[in-house]
Order: structure tokens, then C-alpha cells, then sequence
């Protein structure tokens, strides 16, 4: 069991434009060998978390409050936010304010030995890399700069730093990175 940030981001380290929006990704959904990536990390994961920007997101872009239907989780999900949220009707949401110290038990728990994903944003996942919870990244670097918007990881990372474990091209345009997080001495 891992948890574990799966993510897309810009070459410049932006993992949604100023805007919050992902735009910037969809163009890039024919890209040959993409359609698989997410298939098979998806049966890895038993739990998952998100901040409340990353949910809204959702929301809107899928509109599930008016289609609860396309909400595309069949695992539990874990909201963290500092203020009240709708529910999607029929999801297993959990909304919390708590520490992500309190919470990652019980996410490790409900995943029954399966991975816990963090979806986003980056200063969650911070978190829980603060917390020592953090036990790989995944990301898929995509060919385009945003210049600003929210960062990939908005936290100093260097002694020791990540131990990358593997390197892929996916359709010749995404570069997919996977490292371990070690634990600081």
C-alpha cells in the first residue's frame, strides 16, 4: 500500500492554469498510449483524497450536481475543506477539516491494501508530504508552459531528494515520470 500523487503538469510546474482550469490538458486526449495510463493506475487505488478546489473543479466542469451519474469514483474519496460542500448524490464522499495526520488511517483503511490517491491540489499534497505520508509521485509532463496558475508541489523537497524509478515517453509528446519519496533523515 502507497499513497501516492498522480498528476499531470506543465513543463514550468503548473497543474491547472490561473483560472484553475485543466484546458490546457484536454487537448492532448488522442495521444496514443494516453488512454491506458489511467486504466491501469486506477485499479491501484482503493482511496483517494482531493482539496476542495480540486471538487469544485469537478463540479462544475462535470456538472454532477445536475448528473451524480458521472461521478466516476468507485472508491471512497475524502474532501478536505474549511467550508461546507454539496454532496454528490450517491458518492462516497467524506468531507473533513481535520489534519491529514487523522484522516490517512482511516483512508488506509477503507483502501483495504490498495493505494491511497492524493488527486490534487498540490498544497494538500504538500501535506501529506509534510506529515511523512507521501510515498510516491507519479507525474505526466505534458509540452505546453502556463506561466503561472497552481503549482505542482509548493514545497521544498531536497535533502533527501525523490528517487525516480522510472521514465516513459507516452506517444512520443508526454514524458511519465514515477519517483519514491524517502523518508527525511
Amino acid at each position: 500500500m502507497k499513497t501516492v500523487y498522480y498528476t499531470a503538469t506543465s513543463i514550468d510546474g503548473f497543474i491547472a492554469d490561473p483560472k484553475n482550469s485543466l484546458d490546457w490538458l484536454f487537448q492532448f486526449d488522442d495521444v496514443e498510449g494516453l488512454e491506458e495510463e489511467y486504466p491501469t493506475f486506477i485499479n491501484r487505488i482503493g482511496a483517494a483524497a482531493m482539496g476542495s478546489t480540486t471538487y469544485r473543479w469537478l463540479l462544475d466542469h462535470e456538472k454532477l450536481l445536475e448528473h451524480p451519474e458521472k461521478w466516476s469514483f468507485d472508491f471512497p474519496v475524502w474532501v478536505f475543506s474549511s467550508r461546507e460542500q454539496p454532496r454528490v448524490q450517491g458518492a462516497d464522499v467524506r468531507f473533513v477539516r481535520w489534519d491529514v495526520a487523522q484522516v490517512h488511517a482511516e483512508m488506509v483503511d477503507a483502501a483495504r491494501g490498495k493505494d491511497v490517491w492524493l488527486i490534487g491540489g498540490g498544497d494538500l499534497v504538500g501535506q501529506f508530504y509534510d506529515a511523512g505520508l507521501l510515498d510516491e509521485i507519479i507525474l505526466t509532463i505534458a509540452p505546453v508552459t502556463l506561466g503561472s496558475g497552481a503549482p505542482l508541489l509548493p514545497r521544498r523537497i531536497a535533502i533527501p531528494p525523490l528517487r525516480l524509478r522510472e521514465v516513459r515517453s507516452i506517444g512520443g509528446i508526454f514524458v511519465y515520470l514515477t519517483y519514491d519519496v524517502p523518508r527525511p533523515h
